[in-house]
């Protein structure tokens, strides 16, 4: 579970870099694009990936790109990178109802 933790972290951590270089370099950044580059550049990189549930980098964009609707009307800051120990949790589809699991620690 430690490792999906940190792998949602990763790629939301990763999916920000981006957007913020992106915008940086001046372009209008679109989370579906970012996690395009990220499925198909980024993660054939990592091997370790392929043994984790792909929908926890699915959700943790989806997750990047409400933060930023979100700031874009006016309802909440800019996100911010995710550091470990605070706030840990991650995504999994388990169909027909989603779970989000939190982390604690004992």
């Amino acid at each position: 579970m430690a490792q999906h933790l940190g792998y949602s972290r990763f790629c939301y951590n990763w999916g920000l870099s981006l957007w913020n270089a992106a915008y940086i370099d001046g372009y209008k950044p679109n989370i579906r694009i970012i996690r395009e580059v990220f499925t198909n550049h980024t993660k054939p990189l990592y091997p370790w990936m392929k043994n984790l549930s792909s929908k926890v980098y699915q959700y943790a964009f989806r997750n990047l790109g409400e933060a930023f609707k979100r700031f874009f009307k006016g309802l909440g800051k800019y996100p911010k990178f995710k550091k470990k120990g605070r706030s840990d949790s991650f995504t999994i589809d388990n169909s027909p109802k989603t779970n989000r699991t939190k982390w604690m620690e004992s």
